[in-house]
């Protein structure tokens, strides 16, 4: 049995994946954690094969605990199980490594499908996410072809702390959720203001928002929704 890592700010969405675990001969849980920096920590000291990611976390998001996973465990693989199939949570978690995409309104039956693909080395889309992304693609053609991209002149670290200085996180927070010196992530905003060409906060937010990295939280779900979990 291949050994899965659950990560959900929710118990009541924990305790209905491992029910769900549960009904497959295949997999097992093998921790759970509430939060980004819960689940890096976990994978730093035991390397699960396999971690299913909320994307909403308090602290550090899914996307970039993500990212903080892979850069410490490149060998394991992330399923991402979210409520949210727009744009920026899509391309965000595919850019940052994620394996697998499944929406949490999807069937039992997809998501043990999703794990079974990721765990053989491949990938998994819910069919929602994959119209997603092929929109994207169909929208590209009419778009400037030299339009700016993070990718073109910006590292994933580089990325990783321009999303959380858009998420109105100080660079205290940053330092301590990124596991960096204060000084380190001071020199990563002087360094990103200069390379995109903002001299504030708010200019690296719009362009955050722009290119995809970062989700604008006011137009997010209202609070009873999220409230619910799902």
């Amino acid at each position: 049995m291949m050994d899965i890592l659950l990560v959900d700010d929710h118990k009541i969405m924990r305790d209905g994946l491992k029910a769900i675990l549960k009904q497959s001969s295949d997999f097992r849980v093998s921790g759970e954690c509430e939060s980004g920096e819960e689940a890096v920590k976990f994978v730093r000291e035991f390397h699960p094969p396999i971690v299913i990611m909320d994307l909403s976390l308090p602290g550090l998001n899914g996307i970039d605990a993500t990212a903080e996973i892979l850069r410490h465990s490149p060998e394991t693989k992330i399923v991402v199980l979210s409520m949210y199939d727009d744009e920026q949570s899509v391309v965000g978690a595919i850019r940052f490594g994620a394996r697998g995409f499944v929406l949490k309104r999807a069937s039992d039956r997809d998501l043990i499908d999703a794990l079974r693909a990721v765990a053989k080395g491949g990938s998994y889309l819910s069919p929602q996410v994959s119209d997603r992304l092929l929109e994207r693609l169909q929208r590209a053609p009419a778009q400037k072809q030299n339009a700016p991209s993070p990718s073109d002149h910006l590292s994933p670290r580089e990325m990783q702390v321009m999303r959380l200085v858009a998420d109105g996180k100080s660079s205290k927070e940053i330092a301590i959720l990124l596991d960096l010196g204060l000084q380190t992530v001071r020199s990563y905003r002087k360094t990103l203001m200069k390379k995109v060409g903002v001299n504030n906060v708010a200019g690296l937010t719009q362009l955050a928002l722009a290119w995809g990295l970062t989700r604008n939280t006011s137009q997010e779900s209202p609070a009873g929704t999220r409230a619910a979990g799902m």
